[in-house]
């Protein structure tokens, strides 16, 4: 038998109800059922990590319960023409509207939770930092025409200059701007996929899907399109089911990635690698890698390994954010929480960005260390490889990273070159930066090297080892070599002066000497303004670095 209650509404209109009313809990099933499928609509749509875990999924779960309780204790009577809307506090939707709320709560209380202020310890401990020696960790660069010193940036005119002249791709797809660095087969090497270009481009190719990459050596400064025997289905910029994000989410609903790295393997194969992250405080607090899935974005088929089986052509599990964010952890919290806010004792942090190195055949991500009180120096390096986790540091004081860019830009302050982000290297056991000048429209002009320790140490040239031979030039005028030979190859001789000739060359005077054996040697007038004294017959003593090209850096002269 069902039961009647009296309710007294604010008019003192007495209404009998039903609590048990068939047609309230008919209403009620309908109402939850749309929702639902309303919420099946909307996670299709945003696709989040089915994992509590997930700070986005606890409060869409938290918010599709509470919007249920609420609209299942609406009530609209029609009334002639008046619509009459009540608010009816059912049991269902009590029910509903408090787990809504708790849930929503809960979230909110479990985000403080996670927190370094309670778990300080454990954000701190995700990152195993060993102390290494510079010159026993970077091998000497006794070259530097083999280091990749391209940045993103350049790397993105160079690849779209490539494809510019495809008419037929060019027309329907466009090269991402998400370049990965990647180690193929113990090169350097920067690549990214080809993407739609809006829906219906989409829409007009899904059938025949991407038909390539983008592949960009970052030593030479050239590109190349390859294109592909089998096309790429899933991609971020796909729609619907081939959106990669979706197809791979869908896959394994369970896992929260970080992100979605475009790669290729050793013979050329496209994959997308998408780590995969885990909570080590708390439910939401201090995420880190606990594997990839591994997508085949041409046949749509991915395969999740761990850490430790991750296949070695791999190069992005770690990101280079996530890395440089562990440390900081590390650096901030080793000492607790409070001394973190307060007293910053032992305190230290990464400097701004980062930048990569291909090294034994993986890509380790680099960047300074400096105290969380000064921002103008570092107090050393840390590298941490991407694809182990595997993380160094170098207590090598000096310039940081900015520094230094600004030194080299005033080198060459009357061309405008912007310096790119440096690369780190060892030249004669001096830490050193290395990096390319760029003109207003992003192309390399001239690479400078500066010396980490004294920055005031600025060589630069219009090659790379030009550059170089300046920079041990310099070294050993300083005395600032950390080896004990700045230079191994070099050679003092007497020549007789046929000619002599001041050219100008972008924006410095060179020096070029014509020996009576048919020898030239060059020098720029800024680095010895004694040249202007040496006339054709002289009998003048060069030094200089024995090499095969036909002409021959000075490093000295009397």
């Amino acid at each position: 038998m069902s039961k009647k209650k009296v309710v007294v509404d604010s008019d003192n209109v007495v209404e009998v109800v039903d609590k048990y009313d068939p047609k309230r809990i008919k209403r009620n099933i309908i109402v939850t059922l749309v929702m639902l499928v309303i919420a099946g609509g909307l996670y299709y749509l945003s696709t989040p990590a089915i994992n509590f875990q997930n700070q986005g999924f606890c409060m869409f779960v938290a918010f599709t319960i509470l919007l249920i309780g609420a609209i299942t204790g609406i009530k609209a009577d029609t009334n002639g023409k008046n619509i009459d809307v009540k608010i009816r506090k059912g049991r269902f939707s009590k029910l509903f509207l408090v787990i809504g709320c708790v849930g929503i709560i809960g979230t909110i209380l479990m985000e403080i939770i996670s927190s370094p202020l309670f778990n300080s310890r454990k954000y701190a401990s995700l990152i195993n930092i060993e102390e290494s020696s510079f010159t026993d960790d970077i091998p000497e660069s006794e070259t530097v025409d083999n280091i990749a010193i391209m940045d993103t940036e350049t790397a993105k005119i160079i690849g779209n200059r490539t494809i510019g002249s495809l008419s037929d791709v060019v027309s329907q797809y466009e090269v991402s701007d998400e370049y990965t660095t990647i180690d193929l087969n113990g090169k350097p090497m920067k690549v990214a996929s080809l993407e739609y270009v809006g829906f219906f481009k989409w829409y007009n190719n899904k059938a025949s899907g991407i038909p390539g990459y983008v592949l960009v050596d970052p030593v030479s400064n050239e590109a190349k399109y390859v294109k592909l025997n089998t096309p790429i289905k899933y991609t971020k910029s796909a729609y619907f089911n081939q959106n990669l994000e979706r197809h791979v989410q869908l896959q394994y609903p369970t896992a929260i990635y970080e992100g979605y790295y475009f790669e290729i393997d050793n013979e050329g194969n496209p994959y997308y690698i998408c780590p995969v992250l885990k909570s080590n405080a708390g439910l939401f607090g201090a995420k880190d890698v606990k594997g990839v899935v591994i997508c085949d974005p041409c046949t749509g088929n991915s395969e999740y390994y761990s850490v430790g089986n991750v296949p070695t052509w791999v190069d992005r599990v770690y990101d280079g954010e996530l890395v440089t964010q562990k440390y900081d952890w590390y650096g901030s919290y080793s000492g607790g929480f409070w001394n973190s806010v307060i007293g910053n004792k032992g305190c230290k942090k990464t400097t701004d960005d980062y930048g990569y190195k291909v090294m034994n055949n993986d890509v380790w991500a680099y960047t300074g260390v400096t105290s969380v009180n000064s921002d103008q120096s570092n107090i050393g390096f840390v590298m941490m490889n991407l694809r182990t986790g595997e993380s160094k540091y170098y207590p090598v004081t000096g310039a940081e990273e900015f520094s230094a860019m600004s030194s080299a830009e005033g080198q060459v302050q009357n061309l405008g070159y912007k310096a790119s982000f440096p690369s780190l290297i060892n030249v004669s056991g001096t830490p050193t930066y290395i990096m390319a000048l760029k003109d207003n429209s992003g192309l390399v002009k001239m690479y400078a090297l500066v010396n980490v320790e004294k920055y005031n140490i600025v060589a630069t040239g219009n090659t790379q080892n030009e550059a170089l031979k300046s920079y041990k030039s310099l070294l050993k005028q300083y005395n600032a070599a950390g080896g004990t030979t700045v230079i191994d190859d070099e050679v003092t001789e007497a020549i007789t002066v046929e000619s002599i000739q001041f050219i100008a060359v972008e924006g410095d005077t060179v020096v070029y000497i014509t020996a009576t054996d048919g020898r030239v040697f060059k020098q720029k007038f800024s680095e010895d303004e004694g040249l202007i004294l040496i006339k054709t017959g002289d009998e003048v003593s060069i030094t200089y670095e024995k090499t095969d090209e036909k002409i021959i850096n000075i490093i000295s002269h009397e």
